[in-house]
C-alpha cells in the first residue's frame, strides 16, 4: 500500500502545483478550467481503478492464456478409446484435448498459462501427471516437424485406464 500512497501524493502535489501555476498565469478562469479538467481526470482514473476486477466493456486488452481454439469435449469419447488402444492413440488424439482442457482450467481458475508458465502449471498438475500433458514435450511417434515416423512397438501398448482416470480426476480437481 506504500507505493499507492506515494503515487497519490505525487499526483496530488502535481495537480496542486498545476493549479497554482494556472492561477498565477491565467487568473481565476484558468484555475477554474484546470480544476474541472483535473476533476474529470481524477474521476476517470478512479473509475478505471475501481473497475480493474470487473468487466468494463472490453476497454482493456484481454490476456490470452489459451493459445489454441476453444476447449471442447466434442471428440472426447473417441479420443479416450484411442488412448485405451495405444500410446500413439493417446499422443495423437487424447493428449491435445487434455492439453487444451488443462490450459483452459489453469488459465480460468489460477491465471496460469501452460505454455508461458510451465513451472507453476506443473506444480499445480503434479509431477506424476505433468509429463503426460507437458506442451514442451515432443509428441511420441512424430518427428520434429510433427510428421509421423515409423511406429515403435512400445507405442502400440495401451495407456492404462488408471492413468486416464487420474488425468481426468486431476483436471476436475483443479
Amino acid at each position: 500500500m506504500g507505493i499507492v500512497r506515494e503515487a497519490l501524493t505525487v499526483l496530488v502535489s502535481a495537480a496542486v502545483g498545476a493549479e497554482v501555476m494556472l492561477a498565477l498565469v491565467g487568473g481565476l478562469p484558468a484555475a477554474a478550467t484546470g480544476a474541472g479538467v483535473l476533476a474529470a481526470a481524477a474521476l476517470a482514473g478512479a473509475r478505471y481503478v475501481a473497475g480493474a476486477d470487473a468487466v468494463d466493456s472490453n476497454y482493456r486488452r484481454k490476456v490470452q492464456l489459451v493459445k489454441s481454439r476453444e476447449p471442447t469435449l466434442r471428440y472426447w469419447d473417441a479420443a479416450v478409446e484411442d488412448a485405451r488402444e495405444s500410446l500413439l492413440g493417446y499422443e495423437l488424439h487424447l493428449r491435445p484435448l487434455l492439453q487444451r482442457l488443462y490450459g483452459a482450467r489453469l488459465a480460468e481458475r489460477h491465471g496460469i498459462s501452460i505454455h508461458t508458465d510451465p513451472v507453476r502449471a506443473a506444480a499445480l498438475v503434479g509431477p506424476e501427471l505433468w509429463p503426460w500433458i507437458d506442451p514442451a514435450r515432443p509428441r511420441l511417434g512424430t518427428d520434429a516437424a510433427g510428421g509421423a515416423v515409423s511406429v515403435d512397438p512400445a507405442l502400440r501398448r495401451p495407456l492404462p485406464d488408471r492413468l486416464i482416470i487420474a488425468l481426468v480426476e486431476r483436471l476436475e480437481a483443479l
